[in-house]
């Protein structure tokens, strides 16, 4: 495997957006979760996702890596209708996609090891090449010395940070974060946080991000990964990250697409109590 740093081969993706909802519409039971949702994500692009709880966020990234169908409407992912894909592909199509799950999500009876190789293992690759591309995803988030190490034995920003290890070390074409900071206090957030920010502007990979927490979101639109540094660092002159757009839902429908400073000059009563 290349260096993790090194932005991942998009010969293979179509040219044209990487993700896209043309009027899609799902409900469990009888409640309707998103109605008529349409967007779409550019290749490149880092897409942010606020919203209320419970108003269908996690399952809107649940349906781009078809883990469920939606009722109507059409999703293509890399040029493809998922829609109504066969599972079979849509398992090649997840191996396209790193997944970092509410949580972490973790085995608990693995190793870090074991934890972050598991799609590896699962595609036969050899022990020496799993072990070095182990090494390399591990480095990249700030954990070497863990590798041995249970979930049990990890801090909530440790397990968070081999979760990430686990979804880019196929170097993935797209990345799907769920709330990739819930349930952590404020510094180990912006570590977190430091991190999406390191793969976003280092390896390119487009991506769609769900946050509750307004400062985690802002602060992914205005700084940047100084690589010489090695750290994450504002933007010069209060500047915004042009590839970060925001998408926030609210009852399961889109009320705002658009930019950061769109967002924040948005003249809508309730998204401005949102934000306040």
């Amino acid at each position: 495997m290349a260096d993790p740093q090194t932005p991942p081969d998009t010969a293979n993706i179509p040219s044209g957006p990487v993700v896209v909802f043309d009027n899609v519409s799902i409900r469990f039971d009888v409640k309707p979760v998103l109605e008529n949702i349409s967007f779409q994500v550019e290749r490149g692009q880092q897409l942010i996702i606020l919203g209320p709880a419970g108003t269908g966020k996690s399952v809107l990234l649940k349906l781009v890596d078809g883990l469920l169908e939606p009722d109507s409407g059409t999703i293509t992912v890399f040029g493809e209708n998922i829609t109504r894909m066969r599972e079979t592909d849509r398992f090649k199509l997840r191996n396209r996609i790193g997944m970092v799950f509410q949580e972490s999500a973790l085995f608990d009876s693995l190793t870090v090891e074991d934890n972050v190789a598991y799609r590896l293992n699962e595609e036969r690759v050899p022990r020496d090449e799993s072990h070095r591309r182990v090494e390399e995803v591990l480095n990249f988030v700030a954990l070497p010395t863990a590798i041995s190490k249970f979930p049990s034995e990890l801090s909530g920003g440790m397990r968070r940070r081999v979760s990430i290890a686990r979804a880019i070390i196929t170097k993935p074409d797209l990345i799907l974060y769920d709330s990739p900071t819930g349930g952590l206090d404020p510094i180990t957030s912006t570590t977190i946080v430091e991190l999406v920010v390191k793969q976003r502007d280092v390896s390119h990979t487009t991506s769609l991000l769900i946050t509750h927490r307004l400062q985690d979101a802002f602060t992914l639109a205005t700084h940047r990964f100084n690589v010489e540094a090695d750290k994450m660092e504002p933007i010069p002159n209060g500047g915004i990250e042009d590839s970060t757009k925001f998408l926030v839902l609210n009852e399961g429908k889109i009320v705002f697409e658009g930019s950061t400073e769109e967002l924040v000059h948005s003249e809508d009563p309730w998204l401005k109590q949102y934000l306040s």
